[in-house]
């Protein structure tokens, strides 16, 4: 049969011309057209759907009149479209992955061999293998069915180019490559399956075929062609790439652009050449670049552009791009994808896979419960807001430090039904996520608990999240004669690769701007383009290692190499530049402080424009649109509240106000203070809580018990105490050695206290004490609250309060000195008794023993601060000014200097 080779060159007439050819061959006898005008009797293939939108149109503006299309279909479509035949079921690409992936960890020297700790580390080597076995099948499959022994051969003269030393070193490894190669090779395979169905519709082909490509045909490609061409007539459309064909300028820069029969024939001509709408954009950040790609698209659009490109090889500038645009209701139709693991979607299942391999990290539960997708269970009251009860739960977690675990969490959490109702729910679903089952098994419980949880309602009407549960649907099914087990941390590994190999398409309705790869823009045309990432890191883009194979291995074996994949991106560049009236190339400048050079691509075009005497590539720079602002000066905040005057007021509150008005209304008044932060290490806080509970049991023991021996007593109470907080907190080690030092100190102290006549009350008791005061014979009040340490009294029936400080009584002799805090005299006032005394106790030691700090005149003091107290309150409701006047000592560590903005005004 006659067969037809066409190469036209690439141009923006590229499907004119290929109509043109088309139908010049078409009228020719041999193809025995029926009518001029019924091309029905012609198949053609082309790449995508697109380019059938595109052949057709040209078809069209050739006829100028209506006509019968010929059948035009994408291979794939082809193959589809073919009736059932009774063949084994292809292969799922997870069951194969799984399936080597479950033979490679049984293979210890295999985990010695690539350095893996733990078995899920195999499991990107073996998708390395599977992509590795699938280059081979593509390249050698149609030898391998004609030629066995001429395949081997072929495979030993590959692995004879790597030197002596390699070959002895790789041996290991292209065994292992043969061997999977070898076990992939049957009719399961889809890429076997696919060939087969391309060579069934080569041996029953019925019309004639056109094979229209912007690339040569590969191995598999070239058998299908061949076997068609012996049943019927083939005419192949194909890209030219002689130097006859191509602008001289490009030839004389880019000479490895040309077909290898004729590399080196190329001289520098002087014929000029039109570069006019290629313009370079060189930016001074990541911000800036996308910032004028932006404004780049805005412009085009405004002056009518219905079709705008962006080649995506900077990903970082294009996704930065897209959002400035969706900021201009420019709604960007993404072709490039993103990977299903940066949704939203995939978010929410990660963060349920992380409580469960953590078992309950607070930071991993706090993630999962702020997750829009994870709904409050129906069992609560419907009228129970989502964000509230998350609070309630957050909040409660950090006050009492829970690092994580479900037990700790049900039991501190004991007094909010609702909050533990929703946990214990939680930890039922993740006790389910255990022990070692096959990919359907857990595939299934992943989808149950996707419904136990509510979440499966949620990611339904999710684009991204209907597609992970089409995935984990289509993973029972596809792996369920796979009975090999897998533990959990197996299958979160492989439900992440999953999401990480399967892309993201957002159906956009705007389709004026397109994101797309560099090879997406084969043979198509647009009204402008613009290629962000024109530097030397990006164009040509870095072609990722493969493992095992080096050029040479891969040139014998008829695997693409780093140069022919080079080639042929530097191919569809000059096809971008060749098809294109108006290209705006951008990139970064400077990287980090550092000189970042353009593309070797353009540095080489632009210097044979300029040894030919031609004008370098323009430069293009749009103009920013600039908004005027006014500069209002910033004042240093004074608000007044009184609507938000406090009910209630404690020590620290007070203390805060006295410190800094504004730090109290902003805290306390609008309630902005910060949470509490998780940490692993104890605090001095902590410490001081530990000691207050443990005092507060020894002296509940000496009312008790009668005690000979009181050091052992709060020893003993110590140690039992601070063996339970190391269970939890290992750090807290040093806490309990410093408090054993103590222990004979304070009991001392205690005893010379008695025998001053002072005893033990009360501790660690939370009081309420109201103020009240008149204003025009309205009555005002203020309701104090607290927890008192501790109340002491004395054989005169006179009390005392204490406060325990982890500090050294020089420092609280200082402290009471110059007046720093209120604490003392408000506790005097929450005792609602008549308090004769006060003292710090410091519990730290200070040359080898403690003591306490006793303020003067206490009743004084008390009776001051009562008047202080109802004067600043009555002020805040007559709406006094909350001025931000801390001092540094004050400001240095507040929370709340960024709302106060101190250092601006």
């Amino acid at each position: 049969m006659r067969n037809i080779h066409e190469l036209i060159p690439a141009s923006a007439d590229f499907w004119q011309q290929a109509a043109t050819r088309f139908l010049q061959e078409l009228r020719s006898p041999d193809w025995a057209i029926v009518s001029p005008l019924d091309f029905s009797s012609v198949r053609v293939v082309v790449p995508t759907f697109e380019h059938a939108q595109l052949f057709l149109k040209a078809l069209s503006q050739e006829l100028h009149t209506n006509f019968i299309p010929p059948r035009i279909n994408t291979m794939f479509a082809w193959v589809e479209m073919l009736p059932p035949q009774e063949t084994p079921k292809v292969s799922a690409s997870s069951e194969r992955l799984m399936g080597l992936y479950a033979e490679l960890r049984q293979h210890a020297w295999l985990k010695k061999l690539f350095t893996a700790r733990r078995n899920t580390d195999l499991l990107p080597l073996a998708q390395t293998l599977l992509h590795l076995s699938d280059e081979l099948t593509q390249a050698l499959l149609p030898t391998v069915q004609s030629d066995k022994d001429s395949t081997m051969q072929r495979w030993h003269t590959a692995l004879a180019q790597l030197p002596q030393p390699s070959q002895k070193i790789l041996s290991e490894e292209a065994q292992l490559v043969w061997t999977i190669w070898q076990s992939q090779l049957d009719e399961r395979d889809a890429i076997v399956h696919g060939h087969q169905q391309w060579m069934r519709i080569a041996q029953q082909a019925q019309e004639p075929l056109v094979w229209i490509s912007p690339t040569a045909p590969n191995a598999m490609e070239k058998a299908f062609l061949d076997a068609y061409a012996k049943k019927k007539k083939l005419m192949t459309m194909l890209l030219d790439w002689r130097s006859v064909s191509l602008p001289a300028i490009y030839a004389t820069a880019w000479p490895n652009l040309l077909d290898e029969t004729h590399q080196g024939q190329q001289q520098f001509l002087l014929e000029p050449a039109a570069m006019s709408h290629i313009r370079l954009c060189e930016a001074a950040s990541l911000e800036d670049e996308a910032q004028q790609g932006a404004q780049t698209i805005v412009d085009w659009l405004l002056a009518g552009h219905q079709s705008i490109a962006v080649i995506a090889q900077d990903r970082a500038v294009a996704r930065r791009i897209r959002a400035l645009l969706e900021r201009a209701k420019v709604f960007v139709a993404d072709e490039t994808g993103w990977k299903l693991s940066t949704t939203r979607a995939a978010a929410a299942m990660a963060a349920w896979f992380e409580v469960v391999v953590t078992k309950a990290d607070t930071m991993a539960l706090i993630d999962l419960l702020k997750s829009p997708y994870l709904p409050i269970p129906v069992s609560l009251d419907s009228a129970i807001d989502k964000s509230d009860l998350v609070m309630q739960i957050e909040l409660s977690l950090r006050r009492a430090n829970v690092l994580g675990g479900w037990d700790s969490m049900l039991s501190l959490l004991e007094s909010k039904p609702d909050a533990r109702q929703w946990i214990a729910i939680l930890a039922r679903q993740a006790n389910q996520f255990s022990g070692r089952k096959n990919l359907s098994e857990w595939s299934k419980g992943t989808l149950q608990m996707l419904y136990e949880l509510g979440i499966h309602a949620n990611l339904a009407v999710d684009a991204a999240g209907a597609q992970i549960i089409s995935l984990l649907q289509a993973l029972v099914e596809d792996c369920k004669h796979m009975a090999a087990p897998f533990s959990f941390s197996e299958w979160r590994a492989f439900v992440n690769l999953q999401f990480e190999n399967a892309p993201y398409l957002h159906r956009r309705n705007d389709k004026r701007v397109f994101m797309l790869p560099l090879n997406g823009a084969r043979l198509r045309q647009f009204d402008a383009v613009l290629l962000v990432g024109a530097d030397a890191a990006h164009l040509p883009s870095q072609a990722q290692e493969v493992l095992f194979f080096t050029n040479g291995v891969r040139r014998e074996c008829g695997l693409i190499t780093r140069e022919q994949r080079q080639q042929q991106q530097l191919r569809d560049f000059t096809e971008l530049l060749l098809s294109n009236s108006e290209i705006v190339l951008s990139w970064q400048g400077q990287l980090q402080g550092e000189h970042n050079p353009v593309s070797p691509w353009l540095a080489q075009l632009d210097l044979a424009l300029e040894r030919t005497g031609q004008a370098r590539l323009g430069v293009h720079h749009p103009v920013l649109p600039l908004q005027t602002l006014n500069a209002l000066k910033v004042l240093q905040p004074a608000p007044a509240a009184a609507v938000l005057a406090p009910a209630t007021l404690s020590s620290s509150a007070y203390s805060s106000l006295i410190a800094c008005p504004y730090q109290f209304f902003a805290r306390r008044m609008l309630k902005l203070d910060a949470i509490d932060e998780l940490s692993d290490m104890p605090e001095k806080r902590d410490y001081g809580d530990w000691l207050h509970a443990i005092l507060k049991t020894y002296h509940d023991r000496l009312a008790a018990e009668n005690v000979t021996d009181r050091v052992q007593l709060l020893s003993d109470i110590s140690t039992e105490r601070f063996a339970q907080i190391l269970l939890h907190s290992p750090a807290a080690l040093g806490y309990s050695v410093r408090w054993s030092k103590v222990i004979p100190s304070y009991v001392a102290w205690e005893d010379q206290r008695e025998a001053d006549g002072w005893r033990f009350e009360l501790g660690e008791e939370w009081r309420e004490h109201s103020l009240s005061w008149d204003v025009n014979g309205q009555e005002e009040s203020v309701l104090l609250r607290g927890r008192i340490d501790r109340i002491d009294i004395n054989t005169e029936g006179e009390r005392a309060v204490l406060d325990y400080k982890t500090k050294a009584l020089s420092s609280l002799n200082i402290r009471l000195k110059e007046g720093e805090d209120q604490q003392l005299p408000f506790y005097g006032l929450l005792a609602n008794q008549d308090v004769a005394a006060a003292s710090y106790v410091g519990l730290e030691l200070e040359r080898g023993k403690i003591g306490d700090a006793a303020s003067q005149d206490f009743r004084h003091w008390t009776k001051l601060l009562e008047n202080a107290i109802k004067d600043n309150m009555q002020a805040i409701r007559n709406g006094a000014a909350l001025t931000a006047q801390g001092t540094e000592s004050v400001c240095q560590y507040c929370e709340m200097r960024g709302l106060c903005r101190k250092g601006v005004w």
